[in-house]
């Protein structure tokens, strides 16, 4: 088995967490991914404290350690939703992407592990500073919302220097070859959400997941204009990466017109990231975590030749 602090700090057979998606990651994906040597975690969006409870029931169910991740700045505006998802008791909280900090040692009493996800060495060192356990080195290869100012190997090297505990890397992982590279580098695992988007136990619908599997590594756009066309007030400096659509591809770049015009946008979006053209059939859970086990043998591999 390969070791990291991941694997040992939670059980699991292999250091692969699935990202917390909101719309995806429900807490059958959650538990499947679990009970198949990974850890899973339930991605709660702009939801309401009942369903992070309801949500975690499920994912709790399948016996195995689970996390829950939530979106920051909402939950700051909504109170109830860290205190629902610290009652919940997961092995892991994330809080990514807001104010987070005034959380972390309530979480910490209560025995649970806190990260963060991390899109420059600055937001590390201040996450530190925070007090987290952990923190995810976010590329800007990565789907979903997050910095896009820099990719997953620079920023994973920058942060491993900078900072003095566990890092789990993102953006651009969907397979054994990556997960040994960025263990290779120094990380504790892979905080991975693209390679699970067309399992069977996601809470997506069955025209997502095929759009998923349709997709190439060129399809997808970094953009704020999904965000601005739907209404959803994300900070100016968080874009997401999804597979480009019409809409995206009207407004990129004239965020300003989009803004003054209030254009809107009722068109699906599949949040995705570069290696979604790595996403080739929609099959479960516990088949995309065996793939990622295969990073055990890379790497004995190379540590075999002269």
């Amino acid at each position: 088995m390969l070791r990291t602090w991941l694997t040992d700090r939670f059980g699991v057979t292999v250091p692969v967490v699935s990202a917390p998606m909101a719309g995806v990651s429900g807490g059958a994906l959650a538990a499947a991914v679990s009970t198949a040597g990974g850890l899973g975690m339930v991605g709660i969006g702009y939801d309401a404290p009942a369903v992070v409870t309801a949500e975690a029931d499920v994912a709790r169910a399948g016996g195995r350690p689970f996390g829950i991740g939530l979106i920051a700045w909402f939950a700051d505006s909504n109170p109830g939703l860290v205190e629902a998802a610290i009652a919940a008791r997961p092995a892991l909280l994330s809080l990514s992407f807001g104010p987070y900090t005034g959380h972390v040692e309530a979480a910490q009493r209560e025995g649970i592990v806190v990260v963060t996800q991390v899109g420059t060495v600055d937001e590390a060192r201040r996450a530190v500073d925070a007090g987290v356990d952990a923190v995810v080195a976010r590329g800007s290869e990565g789907g979903g919302h997050g910095r896009g100012e820099v990719s997953t190997l620079p920023l994973l090297e920058a942060v491993l220097d900078a900072v003095d505990v566990p890092v789990l890397a993102a953006g651009g992982i969907a397979g054994a070859r990556a997960l040994a590279a960025v263990v290779a580098a120094g990380a504790a695992g892979a905080l991975v959400g693209t390679a699970f988007l067309a399992c069977t136990e996601g809470q997506n619908s069955s025209a997502a997941r095929a759009a998923v599997v349709e997709a190439g590594e060129t399809d997808t756009i970094y953009t704020t204009v999904l965000d601005i066309g739907r209404g959803i007030p994300w900070p100016a400096e968080f874009g997401g990466r999804a597979v480009r659509n019409a809409f995206a591809a009207t407004w990129h770049g004239r965020e300003a017109q989009l803004r003054a015009e209030g254009a809107k946008s009722d068109e699906p979006v599949v949040w995705a990231g570069q290696a979604v053209g790595l996403v080739r059939e929609e099959r479960p859970a516990a088949a995309v975590v065996a793939d990622f086990a295969g990073a055990e043998a890379l790497l004995r591999r190379f540590d075999a030749q002269p």
